[in-house]
């Protein structure tokens, strides 16, 4: 049985970071609404209670019945999680006089806690809170103190009695008033390795390895002598769904990719040399100049997006039909794009091409073999199936293309201009080689150019005067893409990108270079 922990997500956006963490320690984790905790499920080993944007005396706070796994698995609380189970167990949750954000060191720390097992005194952690807890339950103990934090980490031992509950624990009560998840917190990996493998006992069973073993063995068994169509964009994630397909059932795997005019310069005809390469049957479809003429004129970045999902919808079920004794539609969906399309404010942020259902005329059933990972994890098991390093490395790229890089409605000279500047500007990251020996390329998470379309500038090109297009040049540096911080290109590479894209591109007389975070900003533009 493969053992998991659960993390209830109470709406932080630091969830996401926390699965990653487990995964890193070679445990499953599946991340849950705060109110979907699995009943009789004997795998579960620990569960963790997320961050949230809300104070535990709001109205409209999330709140959970603790009562079927408190005390019977070990459960972690971190930040709004500790808040809560102090609360609801009869501690006191205030007000702080000022919101605690930012860097603090840990005053105290219990080492001999197991939770705290190797911990240095004075470790630095990161707070996230406008709320503080000024008591805890009776029977709990506080473990580390910061400066201003009393109960910056509690527990309650097992076999306390729990008069709130009306039970006795059979297992403990972890809780942290800091963000052992994020980067800041210095030794937050050794506290969550604590709590996963010693705490929780997980045997740290889950790698890449263990996945394409498992994954191909259920593939077999799910879909059997069935023919199963895969839609490919040339991304990792479909690339490495198609593999894994391919080794699982072989020849009754059909893919189809769809030129939508809006992919990189020459990337349709590279990616299916590529596809070739790794012995996959592949359908090409151009269908660009259908995407071209639907968007004309549309400057809306969501009714982009909308507008080349019903096309690709469209495209894909008319060469899918063609294959008439096909029974599975398969999708390089990963674990990020579930969750963010599940988001538990009910908000859409932008939509997601590969996440949704299934036209109901297509009468297939879904198959999704990557559902389970993060985009890291994804490329770990591309390695494991000996899958090429270029088509491994290769950067995220938004599924409408260089449409949502483009500023304003969409045209073929404007898809053509983004496609010479983006060239340059890729070709020149693979190429520049840091003073670590490592290619700027592979140290960014993801890179790209943004056409802005709807301003003009004026600029000096020989004698004469020009009024171009001014472009952005976006690369920033991840783990997941949940939150991304831009990278710091050296000033000669972005000189020399700079000067080829004036010299070589017509249309463009200015480069930018877009310094934004994310949050607050996102790393595609539209």
């Amino acid at each position: 049985m493969q053992q998991k922990i659960i993390i209830l997500d109470f709406g932080s956006q630091t969830t996401q970071l926390i699965g990653r963490r487990v995964r890193e320690l070679d445990t499953f984790c599946e991340i849950l609404p705060y109110n979907k905790f699995p009943k009789d499920d004997e795998s579960v080993i620990g569960v963790i209670l997320s961050g949230s944007p809300f104070s535990v005396h709001d109205p409209e706070a999330f709140k959970v019945d603790l009562s079927p796994f408190i005390g019977r698995i070990p459960v972690l609380g971190i930040c709004y999680g500790a808040q809560f189970i102090s609360h609801t167990l009869g501690g006191k949750v205030e007000k702080a006089d000022s919101r605690e954000y930012g860097r603090a060191n840990l005053e105290t720390v219990d080492n001999s806690n197991p939770l705290f097992k190797g911990f240095e005194q004075h470790s630095q952690v990161w707070m996230s809170h406008g709320d503080t807890i000024t008591a805890i339950p009776d029977g709990f103990q506080v473990i580390a103190s910061t400066k201003d934090v009393k109960y910056a980490a509690y527990w309650c031992p097992p076999g306390s009695q729990l008069s709130t509950l009306n039970c006795q624990l059979s297992t403990g009560i972890w809780a942290v008033q800091f963000h052992p998840e994020v980067f800041h917190s210095l030794q937050g990996t050794q506290l969550l390795k604590n709590f996963v493998v010693d705490i929780c006992g997980s045997r740290q069973s889950w790698s890449a390895a263990s996945f394409v073993d498992s994954t191909v063995a259920e593939l077999k068994a799910q879909l059997g002598q069935d023919r199963v169509i895969l839609g490919l964009s040339g991304g990792v994630d479909s690339s490495v769904a198609a593999v894994l397909l391919n080794r699982a059932i072989g020849n009754r795997l059909t893919c189809i990719f769809v030129d939508h005019g809006m992919l990189r310069k020459n990337e349709f005809q590279q990616v299916m040399d590529d596809y070739k390469v790794l012995g996959l049957n592949v359908i090409g479809v151009d269908a660009s100049e259908t995407f071209f003429s639907d968007l004309a004129g549309v400057t809306e970045p969501e009714q982009k997006r909308k507008i080349i999902g019903r096309d690709f919808v469209e495209v894909f079920n008319a060469e899918a039909k063609k294959i008439t004794d096909a029974k599975w539609l398969a999708q390089g969906t990963i674990y990020p794009d579930r969750i963010e399309s599940l988001n538990i404010t009910g908000k859409v942020i932008k939509s997601h091409h590969n996440v949704g259902g299934l036209p109901k005329e297509m009468n297939l059933r879904l198959c999704e073999p990557l559902k389970w990972l993060f985009k890291d994890e994804v490329r770990r098991v591309g390695r494991q199936l000996g899958m090429p390093e270029h088509l491994i490395t290769r950067h995220p790229f938004p599924g409408p293309g260089l449409a949502v890089r483009i500023l304003g409605d969409i045209t073929p000279e404007k898809v053509r201009i983004l496609q010479d500047a983006d060239d340059i500007y890729i070709r020149g990251l693979r190429e520049w080689v840091d003073t670590d020996g490592e290619t700027l390329y592979n140290k960014v998470w993801q890179a790209g150019v943004i056409l802005l379309s709807t301003v003009r500038s004026v600029g000096v090109m020989g004698d004469e005067r020009t009024y171009e297009h001014p472009v952005a040049l976006r690369a920033v540096t991840s783990t997941d893409a949940m939150t991304a911080d831009w990278a710091h290109l050296p000033y000669e590479f972005m000189a020399k990108v700079s000067n080829e894209i004036i010299n070589k591109v017509r249309g463009v007389n200015r480069v930018c270079y877009d310094i934004s975070s994310k949050p607050p900003a996102t790393i595609e533009w539209e």
